[in-house]
């Protein structure tokens, strides 16, 4: 089974990823902020983590680098997923090592798609 983990201090985006996740029997880990999702990444190897940039703490940006550049993380995928529209904000995610960038909100299919596409899964959800 698939396992991501969602990095999101807000609790209803959370709650909206986690369903149209839970909807494709993917298995579902929460942090609420960037320190607490390192930690989990570590102790937990997801798959692919979706990342939230503006956090209290540590934002995304941070903890999406941090995690592209330690050993025991960087393998793993990170979508970051926000509000940050601006082609400026996407290329900084790139640069700190992130796999893909969605604005929110998220469409379920466009999610799943891209979840599968990074994590190397040849194929796609249709409607």
């Amino acid at each position: 089974m698939t396992h991501i983990l969602i990095i999101d201090d807000s609790p209803t985006e959370v709650h909206v990823f986690k369903n149209m996740l839970m909807n494709h029997d993917i298995e579902v880990s929460v942090a609420k902020n960037g320190e607490e999702g390192i930690e989990k990444a570590i102790q937990t190897k997801p798959d692919c983590i979706l990342m939230d940039v503006v956090m209290p703490g540590k934002n995304g940006f941070q903890a999406t680098r941090d995690l592209s550049r330690n050993p025991a993380t960087s393998a793993i995928p990170v979508i970051i997923i926000t509000t940050k529209d601006q082609e400026t904000d996407k290329i900084w995610g790139m640069r700190q090592g992130a796999r893909d960038y969605i604005v929110k909100p998220a469409d379920e299919r466009d999610l799943i798609n891209r979840i599968n596409k990074v994590l190397g899964f040849d194929r796609s959800y249709e409607d």
